[in-house]
């Protein structure tokens, strides 16, 4: 018999020196497969960086051998907000010395959708990540809104091909959405979040003090995306949200967390069980209303805030279903009266469909919204409170008529 390339002979591979004279034959496959199972903890906690909550320590210390090197990067914003916020972390970091090992001091860096679009931010903090040591065993914690959120976890995903991300987000949106998930982005070439990676956090840290200083505008946009994903998946959520409507329009902070962290648990729940938690699929099922939002976060160059434009999304998405005999009236009653009540604007004048019958910039949106996934496109309307449904096209006309008769009663 004659041998093959590769001959074990006494436990050691040893190579043939008779090599086949051709390539293998093009019907000869390798499948390689292997699962990687992903967890981190969401801890759900007030006053992260007093000595005495071990919250962070426990986050960052449940692997490996303490003490465990820190780097953490803070939202310019939530530092003005909170005086002496650096000197308290860097307080707390040496009251666990044992556990944790700060390797400089806490960094800034600017929020908002601004350091997303800078190529030279991303670039400086990957250099002073560098001049700090940071190797894949450091932990970089992050403290701020979900846009800085998401330009931080960019830049630990590509360090060392990833180092550590523990989020602590400052803002309702990124506490009960996309702090718990497992994306990360910059903007680029003049797209929203063209690059980033589908890199899940070592851990998140949802502190409810941090709301205290937000504004209130910021406040209730986080509220945005509780009533989706209610909407969507959980309609005995939606009528708690109707019941509490006014202590939430208050911001009263026991109606607040319990928002927070219901609309968190629904999203986890959509990552760990909805089939498709990288996107590689073109469905969005946690999307509704956002293909006109990001069009409208864009078209006003971001004067309004992401909650903000997906509240006037959903608004235009329910009365669309209403128009194409998919949802009643009285449900789309229900959608507008809670929106309206949590102190969202249900009109934008960007939505305003052209006189004339010429192009309508909204509807770029919707060709966006496809490229974003690739595929074909994939838009969840309502059929009910709680009964989504995917859609593949969205008629022209009826949009007009729907962001018509938004305008009538919401408008100017």
């Amino acid at each position: 018999m004659t041998p093959g390339p590769l001959e074990r002979a006494h436990n050691v591979i040893t190579v043939n020196r008779a090599l086949p004279p051709s390539p293998p034959a093009a019907g000869e496959v390798y499948h390689q497969q292997f699962r990687v199972a992903y967890e981190y903890p969401v801890h759900f906690t007030t006053d992260v960086f007093d000595p005495a909550n071990p919250c962070l320590v426990s986050a960052v210390c449940r692997q490996g051998t303490p003490p465990r090197p820190l780097v953490v990067v803070v939202d310019a914003g939530a530092a003005r907000a909170w005086p002496g916020f650096q000197d308290r972390i860097t307080a707390y970091v040496a009251h666990h010395h044992r556990h944790l090992r700060l390797l400089v001091p806490p960094l800034t860096v600017p929020g908002g959708e601004a350091v997303k679009a800078d190529p030279e931010a991303t670039r400086d903090l990957g250099r002073r990540l560098l001049a700090a040591g940071a190797d894949r065993h450091t932990a970089v914690a992050a403290v701020g809104g979900g846009a800085m959120l998401d330009f931080v976890g960019f830049v630990a995903a590509t360090v060392h091909r990833g180092l550590r991300l523990v989020r602590l987000p400052s803002t309702v949106l990124a506490q009960n959405d996309s702090g718990v998930g497992v994306k990360t982005s910059v903007n680029a070439f003049g797209v929203k979040n063209f690059l980033g990676t589908f890199t899940p956090p070592y851990a998140v840290i949802n502190d409810l003090g941090l709301l205290a200083t937000l504004e209130e505008r910021d406040k209730r946009a986080g509220m945005a995306e509780a009533v989706k994903v209610a909407l969507i998946r959980d309609p005995a959520f939606f009528a708690w949200l109707e019941d509490y409507r006014e202590a939430l329009a208050a911001f009263e902070p026991a109606a607040m967390h319990t928002l927070i962290r219901r609309c968190a648990e629904l999203h986890m729940e959509q990552i760990a069980g909805g089939g498709d938690p990288f996107e590689r699929g073109s469905a969005r099922p946690l999307d509704y209303g956002h293909w006109a939002a990001h069009r409208l976060e864009s078209s006003s160059a971001y004067g309004l805030r992401h909650g903000e434009a997906v509240a006037v999304g959903m608004a235009l998405d329910t009365r669309y279903a209403v128009e194409a005999g998919l949802l009643g009236e009285a449900a789309a009653a229900r959608v507008m009266a809670l929106l309206g009540g949590l102190g969202f604007a249900l009109w934008h004048p960007h939505l305003e469909p052209p006189a004339g019958g010429g192009p309508w910039p909204l509807l770029d949106g919707l060709e966006e919204f496809r490229e974003h996934l690739g595929g074909e496109l994939s838009v969840i309307l309502l059929a009910d409170i709680g009964s989504p449904r995917e859609v593949h096209a969205m008629d022209p006309a009826r949009l007009a008529a729907a962001a018509r008769w938004l305008s009538r009663h919401y408008g100017p």
